[in-house]
């Protein structure tokens, strides 16, 4: 329990003055008087970070039921016991509540955060491949839920009952094993699905679709070769990167060369396919201008294995530039592009990805044209969140064909003006894919990015053709779904393609009482194709605890998931709400659990006192981030686009991103130490001294923050000059100097770069400077340009409606 007595005054007096109003983000700034709480006195992110970090002193086992995970901010080792690792499954709530009026009353979500295909570190073992031949994983008779450690061998092993269900199967002689004097099979801890959280299977031909084993996958490049592609410079750093990354294909074993074969497009309004087999001794363009009726011109020689057909690839991506270089079309087309590469692999009867490099709105005549809906006027008002929507239902089917096909899109956006995020985003976020966005891309400063982002997109893991479906215990049941794919029914999550880095938030809700003593049980599985085109079934098995006692739940929450869930819970409703009823609705929901817990679990103390569970001491301050983000309550600055991008790319987050993304990282860089990292300070501007050099890590930028009387010595060591004017801030790269600070500095920004799955580029801010406002923005415990509550006054707030549901 977290209790603090805003300096020593009673708080109500003070909060009676200042909190006639409804809404957080209009609170007048609390008066710099005798009155001014303490920063210091609220709870810190910070802190709880640290103490986490120093409670982390060895491996986390999964193999207590109920046991919450340290910190996604903590550094530790997980030995998976019986349990997914949290790498693969974190949760709201650790001790689910019994019965759906204890939920209710709590308004605690109960959700987890799922990442099927998350890259593990080095020390830790990735989930072993089990080949039951030709019968196929063993399965509950009625439920269905796969093999796995909740299933009880009874009758010595000749039936088992299932933890899900509680269905009565017969084991297949081939699979039948003698139990032990506990009841545990002798064979357990050779085989990983009795004994393991995590593992995979190989499926047999009846996880195929059509019944037949698949083709490997294939991957298809198109190239906008309009005017603004060509003059931006994006269409020959495109071709000349391909030319090495062809090698970089994704394959299961890194000594065998990989399977996925290849296919290039370009277009501008009309589409230019290329047939470049092998035998020929140039690639040859097959032109289509019916671009209303797509269809692909050549089948043999267009998708081709890389090795059989380097030499005419290269010859090609050599000459693409050169064709174009003197362009005068401006206008593109959208809909086309994805229907020719969709088109492609059903010719070739494989899945695949399709990467798609695109410049501007597609306003040439065709299936799919857009008209320009930016409309300044309608933000904040009830009609806002049309313009989140798609302006054309024509890319929903589109996006229902690929599904079907195993097509998954990343599209690479390069504008210089509104393009339609909100519409153009469809495709890849209902197959499983990403958005990249370089807002006026300019070779010189965002070639570094751009090219992170493309070799790592290409290299990563990942499946085609998914379907994941979560079962759960009887008494809860998944309801709600939230991230990037397509659902046709209620409980199948479809995936054409599903990356390392994709996380699916699932909700549950109570269908039925639950028991403490066996607790809930999930299982997540994922049928995918394998890039060497292999079918498999990757599960994920979590056990989490259940309580009839409210101080149990509020024991055992995890708030960085909880907001996680809030997020994306909140960036779903502005599809249908006006923003500030979806602000409005997270105060309030927030408000009730921690009334709920005032009320329940908290010693009787002055109404004076905000009261706060240990656990979610903060979900205020985090929470108020989350309601000062772009896409809830944006700047006159921000972009429509820029506010569809984000709200895509917050949908498919895992916990660690989400976290970063709404409280940064700011560490002071002013000593340096190998091996371990400055702690971080409060996102806040009285928390940065003048004398001082910061970094503040976002997930999708660095900022390195520099005071205008920054040491010299520093300022030496970093930019290799002592002089505060001399810096540059157009510079996106440190320069490499022979000392250990400058070296040590460039390590820790490689390493935040290694964590994240998109390239963070650099800048340089000085104290001052116009680039400050940008960096501003990201110390979330400050009052916010467009409106936001500061940390300490959003606190007052909230103690405030907690206090009004009270009485």
């Amino acid at each position: 329990m977290y209790l603090f007595c805003c300096c020593r005054l009673f708080l109500h007096n003070l909060l009676d003055k200042l909190l006639n109003v409804k809404q957080a983000s209009d609170l007048p700034p609390v008066q710099k008087s005798r009155h001014r709480i303490d920063p210091d006195a609220i709870p810190s992110p910070i802190q709880v970070i640290e103490d986490d970090k120093a409670k982390c002193n060895e491996p986390f086992t999964t193999g207590v039921r109920g046991q919450a995970p340290p910190l996604v901010t903590t550094n530790f080792q997980v030995k998976d016991q019986g349990n997914a690792s949290p790498r693969f499954i974190r949760c709201t709530a650790y001790n689910m509540p019994c019965t759906a009026d204890m939920a209710k009353q709590s308004q605690v979500p109960l959700a987890a955060v799922i990442k099927p295909l998350a890259t593990l570190p080095p020390d830790e073992t990735p989930p072993y491949l089990v080949d039951h031949g030709e019968t196929g994983p063993i399965r509950c008779n009625r439920c269905k839920a796969y093999m796995c450690p909740y299933m009880q061998f009874i009758e010595g092993g000749r039936r088992f009952q299932c933890g899900f269900c509680s269905c009565v199967t017969e084991v297949p002689p081939h699979y039948f094993q003698h139990l032990d004097h506990t009841g545990k099979r002798v064979d357990c801890y050779d085989r990983p699905e009795l004994s393991l959280g995590s593992y995979e299977f190989l499926a047999t031909v009846d996880y195929c679709k059509n019944n037949k084993l698949p083709q490997p996958p294939a991957f298809i490049f198109l190239i906008d070769v309009s005017y603004n592609a060509v003059k931006s410079g994006m269409v020959s750093i495109v071709c000349q990167e391909l030319k090495t990354l062809l090698d970089y294909l994704p394959r299961e074993n890194p000594d065998m060369d990989s399977v996925v074969r290849v296919g290039f497009v370009t277009y501008n309004k009309v589409l230019h396919f290329y047939n470049v087999k092998g035998s020929l001794a140039q690639p040859q363009m097959l032109v289509v201008s019916d671009v209303s009726d797509m269809f692909v011109p050549l089948l043999d020689g267009f998708l081709v294995n890389v090795n059989d057909s380097r030499l005419v690839i290269e010859s090609l991506l050599d000459q693409i530039p050169e064709m174009f270089a003197d362009t005068r079309e401006t206008e593109t087309v959208f809909g086309p592009v994805i229907q020719a590469g969709l088109e492609a692999l059903k010719a070739a009867d494989c899945a695949g990805k399709l990467f798609v490099f695109h410049t501007s709105l597609p306003i040439a005549e065709a299936p799919g044209k857009l008209k320009n809906r930016e409309d300044k006027k309608l933000i904040g008002t009830d009609k806002e969140k049309s313009l989140f929507q798609p302006q054309a239902s024509f890319y929903n089917s589109l996006a229902k064909d690929c599904v079907a096909q195993g097509c998954c899109v990343d599209l690479f956006l390069f504008p210089n003006q509104y393009v339609d995020v909100a519409t153009l985003g469809v495709v890849p976020v209902s197959t499983g894919g990403s958005v990249y966005k370089y807002t006026y891309f300019q070779a010189q400063s965002d070639q570094e990015r751009f090219l992170n982002d493309l070799r790592r997109d290409i290299q990563k893991p990942v499946g085609f053709d998914a379907v994941m479906r979560v079962r759960t215990s009887t008494g809860i049941r998944a309801t709600d779904f939230f991230g990037s794919f397509f659902m046709s029914n209620t409980t199948d999550v479809e995936l054409a393609g599903l990356d390392c880095d994709k996380a699916i938030t699932v909700e549950f809700k109570h269908d039925d009482k639950l028991s403490e003593e066996t607790g809930a049980l999930m299982q997540c599985a994922v049928l995918y194709t394998s890039c060497s085109g292999q079918r498999r079934l990757r599960i994920h098995n979590m056990a989490v605890n259940c309580c009839s006692q409210l101080a149990d739940l509020y024991r055992n929450c995890e708030t960085d998931t909880i907001i996680n869930f809030f997020s994306k819970y909140a960036f779903r409703g502005i599809l249908n709400n006006p923003t500030k009823a979806v602000r409005d609705t997270l105060v309030n929901q927030c408000a009730q659990i921690l009334a709920c817990y005032r009320k329940n679990c908290a010693s009787p103390s002055s109404a004076g006192q905000l009261i706060l569970p240990e656990c979610m001491k903060l979900l205020p301050v985090y929470l108020n981030c989350v309601l000062k983000s772009d896409v809830l309550l944006p700047g006159a600055d921000v972009s429509l686009d820029d506010r569809a991008y984000l709200r895509q790319l917050i949908s498919c987050m895992d916990v660690a991103e989400t976290h970063v993304f709404f409280y940064p990282r700011l560490l002071p860089l002013t000593k340096l130490e190998s091996g371990s990292l400055p702690v971080a300070v409060r996102d806040s501007e009285e928390r940065l001294s003048k004398g001082g050099v910061y970094l503040l890590e976002t997930g999708l930028h660095l900022f390195l923050w520099v005071g205008a009387s920054a040491q010299q010595e520093l300022l030496l060591n970093i930019f290799g000059t002592q002089s505060f004017s001399q810096i540059d801030p157009a510079t996106t790269s440190l320069p490499v100097l022979e000392n250990p600070f400058s070296q040590r500095l460039r390590e820790i920004i490689e390493s935040f770069r290694a964590q994240r799955s998109r390239y963070m580029k650099l800048m340089v801010v000085k104290q001052e400077d116009r680039a400050e406002l940008i960096f501003r923005h990201f110390l979330v415990e400050d009052k916010s340009a467009s409106g936001g509550a500061s940390y300490v006054d959003f606190l007052c707030h909230m103690h405030k409606e907690i206090r009004q549901l009270l009485s």
